[in-house]
């Protein structure tokens, strides 16, 4: 036993101590220039920024998004949101140091040594003399429109971290304060610099309690230092509880997983972006060269929010911050190029109306409406407002007043985002709607038969293994992708600009595409992400050669290489035909048409490409794309074959073999010899699947802690989530003699034995109980949870065994078993044996209750599990009234 000794440490391993040093050494970086500034009077130059700016991105930037990253293992959204939110705000703060310094002088004094020449400014309505060199341009007003938007969701995160503990709140604040001086400075004199200083040192100092504070807590299992545990203030008294059921309004509630809800990142993120395009669109940056970086940088950003929503299972959540994270890059660096790149043809500025790709974007966004009537009002309006940002950029709006309506749609969407982020965050701490979003619009049956196609039987079965969360963004990436490639059809007459649809093309038909083949990867089909991942180098090429083609010159030989490539392509997309033939209809079309657009591909570089054939292929491609957007969405949304992709072409012939040799011995408990089995393999240190009265658990003896620490590498659960005890009756915590009041007991034998566990006091009674060797192991250092099942099965087993330690029989992050099958198939590999009975009696766990303040007349429902809040307050409502 003294060999884990360390094991109940892991409990109280936090992340938070990394995350928060990373923000006070940022805040010490920043304060050492402001204050060599303010007493010298000349700012850092060259290397200095350049070296400020490395280690800004080093240290705020990635050691802060290693700390957020496992921070979302630790259901800590909260944290997770905060420290890659901030891991963004330094990188960018970073690059912009970088810039000031690739300068060589203060942005200003590089404004007036600039040289002017005449050319239109884009951003304005007005023709005015704007500097060739337009990325030495708006270095101050670039940082500040990205200051702006961080500073009140800095404000946000240190309000809502106030109803959690209450040193993060001063650590957060304190960094809102620094960032309007340091705001205040680019365009004032050295005061708002010595003021930022100060606060700088503020957020140094309360860095290193508070992360002592974390760090105290890892290595004495208990809060030494205060700071962590308490919050400032009650994070009910934001607002009451929503008493309507979420069922009677047609929600459903959310898997549980691993990782904590990445939702409010993603809005995080759209403020961000937004905001620094609207700033940009009304004509406050002459140049959108730094604000490219600070967007890219927190679309980075939004990219991990869509991952981790797919590894929520979360389908809706991955594709639509999948979507915004390609919107804002494209756009981000078109507007990149079209202010940055020096080009002598004023024309470049006209370029924009054969842009077509973004048509695209409308049909996605009006797709992802059509998701969002199954969430609540809030998503709507979210989506329809960037509808409105997509329709704000179509081409066939004229440029003198493209920025404008681009601008207020910005505004709005900043606005509407902004309260998303505040409101994901209350209400996931919450864990129940404070802060309103409104109804679900439509009800899920309603809208389920409404999109329903398909009214054959197969329309009501569950999606098959070969259908993914990721392929409404595989059919996006693609769709966008070949929609945009039709500037090349429409403007080959005027390649001056073709260099304005790289962005487009580029960046969602590879950058994005080599996203989408990571999470196929992940999501494990049977041929991963090999489409995917050709398409990437396809659309790579394309771009290389059509448009950077005419801008490089290639020579004959040069030429002659990409024929061959072509043809290469047109090879290797024949397999992918037969893959797709393996999926489904949609998928078929997709490959067999994308063929076509290789052999136009193959034409043009040998100088014999008919733009029509190729303008109608790429069309087709992207109408198939959006209709399987569309139909993967829908139907992973709902779990179901609403609208028809169409049945495989090749189907496998299933094999006729005997039953397969099962990978962990089985028990029948019918029998009284399948029970003593798997008793003696508990008894032996073994993990069993077992029944109970709602799903099935992994058990292990609490004779046995070596076995209770298998569980956590079994299910690669967290390990600061402690595990619960299951006993046969309450009549053997009886016999244990644990000091409780009577209250609990009374509350505990009107709900023992059923579908609730109890979270009380450890104690030496445990010892008494039979849970002695594991008491490390079990519960948390002050507490224990305690399931008694109303299951026949269990409680002849614990009575068996003794005291049983168990958790859920699935993999962290997975829908829990309803049926013996299922841990077989998930689990049978590392486990010892299953205990098989049928069905399970619910398809949710049990309800937790914390009864450690039961004899103050107070219960707080942990997780509400297969018997409702409701119900369990009335039973303890009237226990009191009883005992009275």
């Amino acid at each position: 036993m003294a060999t884990l000794d360390g094991f109940p440490a892991s409990f109280y391993g936090e992340p938070g101590v990394l995350g928060i040093l990373a923000n006070g050494i940022s805040a010490f970086i920043v304060l050492l220039q402001n204050f060599n500034t303010a007493h010298t009077g000349k700012a850092p130059v060259g290397v200095e920024n350049i070296l400020a700016g490395v280690h800004l991105i080093l240290i705020g930037g990635l050691s802060q998004l290693v700390a957020g990253l496992l921070s979302f293992r630790k259901y800590d959204h909260l944290s997770a949101t905060s420290f890659i939110g901030y891991a963004a705000l330094w990188g960018s703060y970073g690059a912009t140091r970088i810039y000031f310094g690739a300068l060589d002088d203060t942005p200003s004094a590089a404004m007036n040594n600039l040289s002017t020449d005449i050319i239109s400014n884009t951003s304005s309505n007005a023709t005015t003399e704007i500097p060739v060199c337009y990325l030495c341009l708006s270095v101050s007003e670039s940082a500040i429109a990205g200051l702006v938007p961080y500073i009140l969701l800095s404000f946000l995160l240190a309000f809502c971290s106030a109803t959690v503990n209450y040193i993060m709140p001063f650590v957060f604040g304190a960094i809102t304060a620094t960032l309007v001086f340091e705001a205040v400075a680019l365009v004032a004199s050295d005061w708002a610099r010595v003021v930022s200083g100060i606060l700088e040192l503020l957020i140094l100092i309360f860095a290193i309690y508070g992360s002592a504070a974390l760090l105290v807590k890892g290595l004495t299992q208990r809060l030494v230092l205060k700071g962590f545990g308490t919050p400032l203030f009650n994070v009910l008294l934001l607002g009451t509880t929503n008493s309507t059921n979420a069922q009677s309004i047609g929600q459903e509630k959310k898997k549980n997983t691993k990782y904590a809800e990445p939702m409010a990142l993603g809005f995080f993120c759209d403020t961000i972006a937004s905001f620094i395009f609207a700033f940009y669109s009304f004509g406050y940056m002459k140049s959108f060269g730094l604000g490219s970086a600070w967007v890219s940088i927190i679309i980075a950003a939004q990219l991990l929010s869509s991952y981790y929503a797919l590894l929520r299972q979360d389908c809706y959540y991955t594709t639509k911050f999948g979507l915004h994270a390609t919107y804002w890059l494209i756009k981000t660096w078109d507007e990149f190029v079209l202010s940055a790149l020096v080009v002598e043809d004023v024309r470049v500025v006209s370029g924009r109306e054969a842009m077509v790709g973004d048509w695209f974007f409308v049909a996605a966004g009006l797709v992802l409406c059509v998701g969002s009537l199954n969430t609540d009002v809030l998503e709507l309006i979210h989506n329809m407002l960037f509808v409105l940002l997509t329709v704000a950029t179509i081409p066939q709006i004229p440029l003198h007043g493209y920025y404008i309506f681009f601008g207020i749609a910005c505004s709005l969407f900043t606005a509407v985002s902004l309260y998303g982020t505040f409101t994901r965050l209350i209400n996931t701490i919450a864990e129940k709607s404070l802060i309103p979003v409104g109804p679900q619009p439509i009800s899920t049956d309603q809208l389920k038969k409404a999109l329903s196609c398909n009214r054959s039987k197969e329309g009501d079965q569950v999606l098959p293994q070969t259908d993914r969360a990721s392929d409404a963004l595989f059919y996006l990436s693609n769709g966008v992708a070949a929609l945009s490639a039709l500037h090349t059809s429409l403007s080959n007459t005027n390649p001056a600009f073709l260099h304005l649809t790289v962005p487009w093309v580029l960046i969602a038909g590879a950058i994005i595409q080599a996203y989408v083949s990571r999470l196929q990867v992940m999501e494990g089909g049977r041929f991963g992400s090999v489409i995917s991942s050709i398409y990437v180098v396809v659309w790579a090429t394309w771009t290389w050669f059509r448009f950077a083609g005419d801008l490089l010159q290639f020579s004959t030989d040069a030429t002659y290489a990409f024929t061959a490539g072509a043809i290469a392509f047109l090879v290797i997309n024949g397999f992918l035909i037969l893959i797709a033939a393996y999926r489904n209809l949609v998928l078929l079309c997709l490959t067999v048409v994308m063929e076509v657009v290789l052999v136009c591909f193959l034409l043009s570089t040998l100088q014999r490409l008919p733009y029509q054939l190729e303008m109608a292929m790429l069309a087709l491609v992207s109408i198939i794309c959006i209709y399987g957007f569309l139909a993967s969405l829908v139907n992973c949304i709902f779990s179901q074959r609403l609208l028809p992709m169409g049945p495989p072409l090749i189907k496998e012939k299933m094999k006729q073999d005997s039953a397969p040799e099962l990978p962990c011995p089985v028990a029948n408990s019918q029998v009284t010899s399948g029970l003593m089995k798997i008793a003696k393999l508990l008894e032996e240190g073994g993990v069993c699947g077992v029944p109970t009265d709602t799903v099935y658990a992994l058990a292990a003896s609490c004779k046995n802690p070596q076995a209770i620490e298998k569980i956590y590498n079994i299910k690669d659960r967290p390990a600061e989530k402690p595990i619960c005890i299951c006993i046969s009756n309450v009549e053997q915590l009886v016999a244990a003699k644990p000091p409780f009041s009577p209250l609990l007991w009374e509350f505990m034998r009107n709900v023992y034995p059923g579908g609730i566990s109890c979270i009380v006091s450890k104690g030496d009674w445990l010892f008494r109980l039979g849970v002695g060797p594991a008491y490390d192991r079990v519960g948390t250092k002050e507490s224990i949870m305690i399931r008694v099942p109303d299951h026949t099965v269990t409680g002849h087993l614990c009575d068996i065994t003794g005291p049983i330690a168990i958790t859920s029989a699935n993999p962290s992050g997975e829908p829990d078993s309803t049926h013996h099958t299922m841990v077989i198939n998930r689990l049978g590999h590392k486990i010892q044996g299953v205990l098989c009975d049928g069905d399970s009696n619910e398809v949710v766990a049990s309800t937790i209750v914390n009864c450690l303040k039961i004899d103050e007349g107070i219960i707080t429902i942990v997780r509400e599990g297969c018997v409702p809040a409701v119900k369990v307050r009335q039973i303890f409502d009237r226990v009191k009234s009883t005992m009275v």
